[in-house]
């Protein structure tokens, strides 16, 4: 009987990749804080991760180079401009202390989802293992 593997990890592994794509999204913030005129951008967890169910259109490409559509990644995800709490003379939107908090709360919900795969997976050897 093969393994489903959509069912059996559910949407971990989809949650993981978004995690992943949003560390990356808010380094990218606060790798920016001092540059002049750069606007903060994030993902939206729970649309992305409702968006990756199915749940929304996606676009078809009919050619692997062709440039996906402005505000989304690869994926699907949108990366949405974030509301400054405190007007910047620069132009600048990041907001360090923010940003920080965002990306070690990210980062803690990267690991709990890594360690529910990883529980996830030790059970299907595991049944594998035994006759």
């Amino acid at each position: 009987m093969p393994i489903n593997f959509d069912k059996a990890l559910g949407s971990h592994e989809k949650a993981l990749m978004i995690q992943s794509r949003r560390a990356v999204a808010l380094s990218s913030n606060i790798i920016n804080a001092d540059t002049p005129g750069y606007k903060a951008r994030d993902i939206d967890f729970k649309q992305a991760l409702k968006s990756s169910q199915g749940d929304m259109l996606q676009l078809q490409k009919s050619n692997a180079s062709h440039i996906p559509s402005f505000g989304m990644d690869s994926a699907g995800m949108q990366l949405k401009y974030r509301v400054p709490s405190q007007a910047s003379l620069d132009g600048n939107t990041v907001d360090l202390d923010h940003e920080k908090s965002a990306f070690a709360e990210n980062s803690v919900r990267y690991q709990t989802t890594l360690r529910f795969l990883t529980g996830k997976f030790q059970g299907m050897m595991k049944a594998l293992r035994e006759d």
